[in-house]
């Protein structure tokens, strides 16, 4: 369990410890941007055991390996609060879209989806080895789906208090939180109250609550001061994940949702959010269904996709939500990985459509969304959603307490047709909204990846550029930092960033993955208890 009163003594016992004998590594000649948003300034770092033990100017002589950052900026390694690694990490314990980006830590279990053991998911980690920092929440769906599978309905007495023990045990074994999706299934069928008591008990170990909020569309309102809600009664810091307004007729509305963030915080209420700077979403093709017909399991949506007046609802219900968003069809939503049909692929839903020679109607499409979905045995489609607006997409990022993140997993190299988010969301930051369009400054955009994250959930010694601090450390050239993935060519590594060390050892050194696997698992403040 990390705790800030040793980072003192800790530093002193490096420093004499360095003293003795040469540093690690010093890095040399470049321009530090510590993370706290101050300017940067001329200074050399040097690094002893995986930690930073001085900043300042430093002999040569003095280190074992130099690295020249001569016109480069050096910054803490970044840290992607909202990310979605179980499994994608395992397969590519590298984590080379993430690296490449400059992140060197990742907080995962979003979107109330989890390990369900994270004491094994963590052992396992720590046994194979991967080349970043792993934080994780406990998922809310995932607890919820081992109480009540698909039920649509209330939890009783029992299965409320059987919730609570699993998110207590999760915080116990390390978890910096709890985390909902109260968008998807199981999580959307919960209630408020349900919900705040959960939240309770992550609280009481010192856990955030981090929420993919009910609604981000219409009723997006709503549904921010229901996470408001929850921070008030649980008493617990709040995290609202990739803050946006994704709905056409309330574009321009996000002067509003971030005033409901900011009279919070003058409330006394610890709320922040985060967002990927991009004009489009991505997650399931079931997003589209009603929340209702996708209850009780397989066997019961099947059963509603083939009764035609159940079907006939769920369409019209569909088809509503196409009216209220001022849409004619499903040209938004576009295919990123369809396995049964891969050449669906980088396809709209209504492109799909006229490939199949189907009628050229919006109805017809949504009949296209459940068969493919029945095609596909209900597994999970991902589908990239073009909802927003880049006039929303800066003013979020201009609000202060907005940090950076990614909502991605590891990508695997020309597998399907991802967000481009999933290499570039710091370098199009850093590139697009800084150098570009000047949307925040460089020391703001650092800060925002850095320490603001690392303070939201607690890692206690990540963030800064400090001695005593872990040296995760990221090295850029400001003037060319650039995201390559498009959404027409996702599969495209971030380029600009050309060194990054994770807890001192170099996993991106001239631009080339290392293939070191420094990385540690973060344990949440109740770890141990």
């Amino acid at each position: 369990m990390q705790h800030r009163f040793l980072l003192p003594i800790l530093f002193s016992l490096l420093t004499l410890f360095a003293k003795a004998q040469p540093y690690d590594l010093v890095i040399k000649n470049g321009r530090v941007v510590d993370g706290t948003g101050n300017p940067w300034m001329y200074a050399d770092v040097a690094v002893q055991n995986g930690r930073i033990v001085r900043i300042g100017t430093i002999q040569p002589t003095d280190a074992k390996r130099i690295i020249d950052a001569s016109g480069l900026i050096v910054a803490p390694g970044f840290i992607d609060v909202h990310a979605h690694v179980e499994g994608s990490l395992e397969a590519q314990p590298e984590a080379p879209n993430f690296i490449y980006d400059g992140v060197t830590t990742v907080i995962t279990g979003n979107c109330g989806g989890s390990s369900s053991n994270l004491r094994a998911y963590f052992d396992s980690l720590r046994h194979l080895g991967v080349s970043v920092n792993v934080g994780s929440l406990i998922g809310h769906n995932t607890v919820r789906m081992k109480v009540m599978k698909m039920a649509f309905r209330e939890p009783t007495s029992r299965e409320q208090a059987d919730m609570e023990t699993l998110v207590e045990q999760a915080m116990k074994d390390g978890a910096v939180g709890l985390s909902t999706g109260l968008i998807y299934t199981p999580g959307t069928y919960a209630k408020t109250t349900e919900v705040v008591n959960l939240a309770k008990t992550a609280s009481r170990y010192g856990g955030v609550y981090a929420s993919h909020i009910r609604n981000e569309g219409a009723n997006v309102k709503q549904a921010v001061q229901e996470a408001i809600q929850i921070s008030r009664e649980a008493r617990i810091p709040v995290e609202i994940s990739h803050f946006k307004v994704a709905s056409k007729p309330i574009w321009g509305k996000s002067t509003e949702t971030i005033e409901l963030v900011e009279a919070a915080r003058r409330e006394g209420l610890d709320v922040t959010v985060d967002q990927y700077p991009y004009t489009a979403s991505s997650t399931s093709l079931e997003s589209i269904i009603p929340s209702w017909a996708l209850a009780d399991g397989d066997s019961a949506v099947l059963a509603r996709f083939h009764d035609q007046t159940t079907r006939a609802k769920i369409k019209a219900e569909m088809l509503d939500g196409l009216k209220k968003n001022l849409r004619t069809n499903f040209e938004y939503a576009v295919v990123a990985s369809y396995k049964t049909d891969t050449t669906f692929n980088g396809m709209s839903i209504s492109k799909i459509n006229q490939k199949l020679g189907r009628k050229n109607t919006a109805a017809t499409e949504a009949d296209l969304i459940m068969d493919l979905m029945e095609q596909a045995k209900l597994r999970r489609i991902q589908m990239i959603y073009h909802t927003m607006s880049e006039t929303d997409v800066e003013n979020i990022l201009r609000y202060p307490n907005t940090m950076i993140a990614s909502d991605a997993g590891v990508a695997k190299l020309g597998s399907g047709m991802p967000h481009p988010r999933a290499y570039g969301t710091n370098a199009r930051v850093l590139g697009r909204y800084v150098r570009d369009r000047h949307v925040i400054p460089l020391e703001e955009a650092i800060r925002r990846m850095t320490s603001l994250p690392a303070q939201r959930f607690r890692l206690a010694d990540r963030g800064l550029l400090r001695p005593g601090y872990a040296a995760d450390i990221v090295l850029f050239d400001e003037k060319t930092v650039s995201d390559q993935a498009t959404y027409e060519q996702p599969h495209a590594y971030t380029t600009g960033i050309s060194w990054v060390l994770v807890n001192g050892t170099t996993v991106v050194e001239n631009n080339k993955h290392t293939g070191q696997r420094p990385g540690q698992v973060l344990l949440g403040t109740g770890s141990g208890h």
